[in-house]
């Protein structure tokens, strides 16, 4: 079988003024120049620029007194359904939030003051706080203590945000915020006195006329879907929400019918992005059936066709692959959505539109990134991590990415610097990003100021083995070069060859020289020591037994490195080819074959 295909996009990559040169190893880099920045801007669609402008320009009138007038009151103190919410919570972050110590995006802060705008907060701290995700973890507490602080958290937040503030009524923090005041108000509301209830609906009905009147207000993606979420909850559960949902499914059968790809994989080519949609899609359906309420087509295809991409992006041990800004997850809260969302059918092998390719063969599996990163606009979450792959033995990860920190555990800076190339394992040129990251969160930029603009791939199986091309022009651009990079697994699935190349992307040959890295970053289990006096790397996993990994063209070294695979920081180890190219580039071979066990008496 046969499989070739061209993903990237149509126009090229817009041309460089410097290189964006990673410091430390290419864990972090430098701020593309303004000049790079307005072209990125430039590229952005124009309807989300519009959109985006439209949401700032209407802030004076959110501001002003008369705004609140025009917002419904509720006067109900029972809503109409409530929303199934079978997510687990973390039990120890709920004991932690009873006692006031509040950790969100790397912070910890214990009794802040103000509360809801501590000066030395993080936006995403705050973010973070106002969203009530954390009402999930109190519940985990199974305790009156944990409820009494959860509405007396709420009281106060209603009291002090009646009116309209650009962080507290966030149309994404505010449809996270309306998704986790219902879904757990069987915990914290449902038993308080009258009041609090009707204060709660009557405020949850204000915001949700709000985001029904700014959607899409600029949010794209996944974000979007989350804000849409919100939305759609309230407006299935709150006494004369119907014009509130009708305008939530709309929005959404639009966005599904773009954000969802032919294969089934989500735009933002996240395994933990696609996850955490196909939960809200899980979520809303969920919703509408409680309510009595028909699905929509697009939902319900969206929904059976995310299923199987998401399986083709699992590892053995159930979590998921870490590209672009994802974290493993545990397998079980993996399967509980595959599950919830009925995906029955087996995982694919290939997503052409999305870019990912599973190579499979005895114990072994292979998952590659074989696919041009989203376009501007859906790119805020993207990684400079084009062609590289993890390969997982059984249950046990022996190859990995860096992965990225969960969303309680690291700043911007941190979250930056996983993203560059250095952080996966492939080949970095020149200490040079495939693609130019765009620094910080700003409300105009995009995730990517340069991206390859052309990535191919092409796939052959023969008798169980497999054999996947790749390449991409992330360097022609600004070093004038191309990637290849070809992988074979044997059919025992004992057996990895790998070849990267890297070419001329014209006719001329180069006319100074580059120094490139291929990088194997090690799973945080995995021994690893030097042998055959330099030649080769011998892998050991705590079950899967040896692997040797051998090179030519290139001198191999055992460095230091991270994993931040399960969203908090360890330790680990990469396995790095260096080399330089010559005028006509440079070849590296290397292979990755299992050791024989020893026989007994040896």
């Amino acid at each position: 079988m046969t499989e070739s295909v061209v993903v990237g996009e149509t126009a090229p990559a817009p041309p460089a003024d410097r290189d964006q040169r990673p410091g430390g190893r290419g864990m972090a880099g430098r701020k593309p120049p303004l000049s790079m920045r307005l072209r990125a801007l430039g590229a952005l669609p124009r309807r989300l620029l519009w959109q985006r402008l439209a949401y700032r320009l209407k802030a004076p009138w959110h501001r002003s007194p008369l705004y609140g007038v025009f917002l419904p009151r509720l006067e109900s103190a029972t809503p109409l359904n409530l929303p199934p919410d079978p997510w687990p919570g973390e039990a120890d972050r709920g004991r932690a939030l009873a006692d006031m110590i509040f950790t969100f995006a790397g912070q910890t802060l214990e009794n802040p003051s103000p509360i809801w705008n501590p000066p030395q907060a993080s936006q995403a701290w705050r973010e973070e706080l106002h969203s009530f995700s954390w009402l999930r973890d109190l519940r985990a507490c199974n305790g009156d203590p944990a409820r009494r602080r959860a509405r007396a958290l709420t009281a106060e937040w209603m009291e002090l945000h009646r009116r309209w503030s650009p962080l507290a009524w966030d149309p994404l923090v505010t449809g996270r915020r309306l998704s986790h005041w219902l879904g757990q108000y069987d915990f914290f509301a449902a038993s308080a006195e009258i009041d609090f209830r009707q204060r709660l609906l009557d405020s949850s009905a204000r915001q949700a006329a709000h985001l029904a009147a700014v959607l899409p207000a600029g949010l794209t993606g996944s974000d979007l879907i989350v804000a849409l979420r919100g939305l759609a909850i309230a407006g299935a559960c709150l006494p004369d929400g119907r014009p509130w949902l009708k305008r939530a499914l709309a929005l959404l059968s639009r966005e599904l019918t773009a954000q969802i790809l032919a294969d089934g994989g989500h735009c933002e080519r996240s395994p933990g992005r696609h996850l955490a949609v196909l939960r809200d899609l899980v979520d809303i359906k969920a919703t509408l059936h409680a309510a009595g309420e028909p699905l929509p087509d697009e939902l319900q295809l969206a929904i059976e066709s995310m299923g199987p991409l998401m399986r083709l992006l699992q590892h053995g041990d159930g979590g998921l692959a870490l590209f672009n800004g994802s974290t493993a997850e545990e397998g079980f809260k993996v399967d509980m959505v595959l599950r919830r969302a009925d995906a029955r059918r087996r995982p694919r092998t290939s997503a052409p539109q999305t870019g990912f390719q599973r190579m499979q063969a005895g114990r072994t599996l292979v998952l590659q990134d074989c696919g041009a990163p989203p376009p501007p606009g859906l790119d805020r979450a993207a990684h400079a991590g084009t062609l590289s792959f993890e390969m997982s033995v059984g249950r046990e990860r022996l190859i990995v990415n860096c992965g990225a920190p969960s969303g309680q555990a690291a700043g911007e800076a941190l979250r930056q610097a996983l993203r560059v190339t250095a952080a996966h394992s492939t080949l970095t040129l020149a200490e040079t990003n495939s693609s130019l990251l765009s620094a910080g969160r700003a409300f105009w930029q995009s995730g990517l100021v340069a991206r390859p603009a052309d990535v191919q791939y092409r796939r052959d199986e023969d008798e169980g083995a497999i054999l996947l091309e790749s390449r991409h022009d992330g360097y022609a651009v600004r070093l004038g070069a191309l990637h290849r990079r070809v992988l074979y697994l044997a059919a025992s699935g004992e057996d990895l060859r790998g070849e990267d190349r890297v070419e001329p992307a014209g006719a001329e040959p180069f006319d100074r020289a580059l120094d490139f890295a291929v990088r194997f970053h090690l799973h945080p289990s995995v021994q690893a020591a030097v042998v055959q006096n330099g030649q080769a790397v011998l892998l050991r996993l705590p079950k899967a037994g040896g692997w040797r990994l051998r090179c030519s063209g290139a001198v191999v070294a055992l460095e230091d490195s991270v994993y931040f695979g399960d969203g908090q920081s360890r330790r680990s180890q990469q396995v790095v080819l260096h080399g330089r190219c010559g005028q006509s580039g440079a070849r590296v071979k290397w292979a990755l074959q299992r050791e024989a066990a020893a026989k007994p008496g040896r």
